[in-house]
């Protein structure tokens, strides 16, 4: 796997693919920065009279349900998308915590082809058996993935994935990707990403971009995703610890190594783990 990831990031910076993303007003800016870091070109068209022609120009689609306003835009983008097959990373944020949420998830699950949801646990046990658990944007402690309800989590996200016949990827202080019959287990990463705004709408953004260089790989692109963001994590925290910095330090410094991020660093710091069916 490790070799595939190397590979998902020379194809990215080869293709510097166009991700259009439909995500919520509160992480726009750094979710298009993180796309530019990762050496793609991001565009947030929400309004639905262009987004079919935005998403026909681009590689694939970032949907995000903070973005709730624009519930048309979003599944018009997302049909278009499926059409062209074009990968979509479904971002369902704070699902569960209100109805509309819940059922704008399940909708677009319905009349697209979603190619990777990832959420954190709360989120994707809300789409998965309707659980109620959502805390906001937050993770509720009690669905968090821990070493020991792990194989209880595993179990959730491949029977989810093949429910779905999406890439799921459960994000945390575990990450849990699978497609149904291979799961990644990602540890790491840093605690300081529980303590900026946007975190997980920045994953997102990240996957879409090396999903939408590498189209036929979304599962690997996604395990690439989760390491680049846990590395780059720890690499910030180390640099901000060493400088007496803060949080707003953290999520600069997060951006800069995750556009600065080399296979050797990948090699050295990654802590993956991967189970096969």
């Amino acid at each position: 796997m490790i070799e595939e990831i190397i590979k998902i990031l020379d194809t990215t910076k080869i293709k510097r693919p166009l991700v259009h993303a439909i995500t919520n007003n509160i992480t726009v800016n750094d979710c298009a920065n993180i796309i530019h870091a990762a050496y793609g070109a991001p565009t947030m068209a929400q309004d639905e009279i262009e987004v079919e022609q935005i998403t026909s120009l681009c590689s694939s689609l970032v949907l995000n349900l903070g973005a709730l306003k624009a519930q048309e835009a979003m599944l018009k983008a997302a049909q278009k998308a499926s059409e062209l097959n074009h990968p979509i990373v479904l971002d369902p944020v704070a699902a569960g915590a209100s109805t509309l949420r819940s059922n704008t998830g399940k909708c677009l699950l319905k009349n697209a082809k979603i190619s990777v949801i990832r959420g954190n646990a709360s989120e994707i046990k809300a789409l998965a058996n309707g659980s109620t658990t959502t805390k906001g944007v937050e993770v509720n402690q009690i669905d968090s993935t821990t070493e020991e309800n792990l194989s209880k989590a595993i179990k959730m996200v491949c029977e989810y994935s093949l429910h779905t016949n999406s890439v799921i990827m459960m994000t945390g202080a575990i990450d849990l990707i699978s497609n149904g019959k291979t799961t990644a287990i990602l540890r790491g990463g840093s605690e300081m990403m529980s303590r900026i705004t946007g975190a997980g709408c920045m994953l997102t953004a990240l996957t879409a971009t090396y999903c939408g260089a590498n189209p036929d790989k979304c599962f690997e692109s996604a395990v690439t995703a989760g390491a680049v963001m846990k590395v780059s994590a720890e690499l910030a925290e180390k640099r901000v610890k060493e400088l007496t910095e803060g949080t707003a330090s953290f999520r600069t410094r997060l951006i800069d190594f995750v556009s600065m991020i080399s296979s050797d660093e990948i090699i050295k710091n990654i802590k993956l783990e991967i189970l096969k069916k």
